[in-house]
C-alpha cells in the first residue's frame, strides 16, 4: 500500500516532516514537549518545528507591532494608518459612506493593509469592486477542506464518505495534499 508516515520526534528530518501531513494537535503536543510555543496557526507551528528540527533551537519570536486603535474622526481625505486596527470608528465610517449593508470582508481589510497611505477616498471607490468578488481561495492551513472541494469539483455525485477516505490515504503520503484523480484508488482498498 503506502510507506507509514513517520512519528513526530526530535531526530525526523525536516525535509521528511515536511513531505507529510500532521494534524493541528499532533504539532501543538510536539511544540510542547520540546518547550516550544504551541499557539498560532498551523503553518507556524510547521515553521516553528522545521526551524527546531533544523537547528535544535526554537524560532525567535517576532516582534509584536503595537496597534493603537483610531479614535479620531475619519474623513475621505484621512490617509489610511500603517497597521491598520478595525475598530467601531472604522466600522461607522464605512457605514455611513457605503450604506448599513457594509461588511468588513476580509478581502476588504487584506486591501487596507496593504494600502497604507491611501486615502479613505480611494477605499470607498475601490469597496464595490472587492465585496462583489466571490473568494473561491481557501487559505492553505486548510487543507482539508481545498481537498474535498477539489474531490466534488471532479467527483460530482460521489459520497463525502468517498471524500474523505481519499484525503485519510491522500494525507499519509508524503508530499503535497492537493487532490488528484489517482486518489480514488484509494476506495479501491475498501
Amino acid at each position: 500500500m503506502t510507506e507509514e508516515r513517520p512519528k513526530l520526534q526530535v531526530d525526523l528530518n525536516p525535509a521528511v516532516f515536511r513531505k507529510y501531513y500532521y494534524l493541528k494537535e499532533e504539532l501543538q503536543i510536539f511544540c510542547q514537549e520540546q518547550g516550544l510555543s504551541k499557539s498560532g496557526s498551523k503553518a507556524e507551528l510547521n515553521d516553528r518545528i522545521e526551524h527546531f528540527l533544523l537547528t535544535g533551537e526554537a524560532l525567535a519570536k517576532p516582534k509584536k507591532v503595537k496597534k493603537i486603535a483610531r479614535t479620531d474622526r475619519l474623513t475621505p481625505e484621512s490617509l489610511i494608518e500603517e497597521n491598520i486596527v478595525f475598530s467601531e470608528v472604522h466600522r461607522a465610517f464605512f457605514k455611513q459612506e457605503l450604506g448599513k449593508s457594509f461588511t468588513f470582508k476580509v478581502s476588504f481589510q487584506n486591501w487596507l493593509k496593504a494600502n497604507s497611505g491611501k486615502t479613505y477616498r480611494e477605499a470607498i471607490a475601490i469597496y464595490p469592486e472587492i465585496a462583489a468578488k466571490k473568494s473561491l481561495k481557501i487559505d492553505a492551513q486548510f487543507e482539508y477542506n481545498t481537498y474535498i472541494r477539489d474531490f466534488f469539483a471532479e467527483n460530482r455525485g460521489s459520497s463525502l464518505q468517498d471524500a474523505i477516505t481519499c484525503w485519510k490515504y491522500k494525507k499519509a503520503l508524503p508530499g503535497r495534499n492537493n487532490y488528484q484523480t489517482e486518489d480514488l484508488c484509494a476506495l479501491d482498498f475498501e
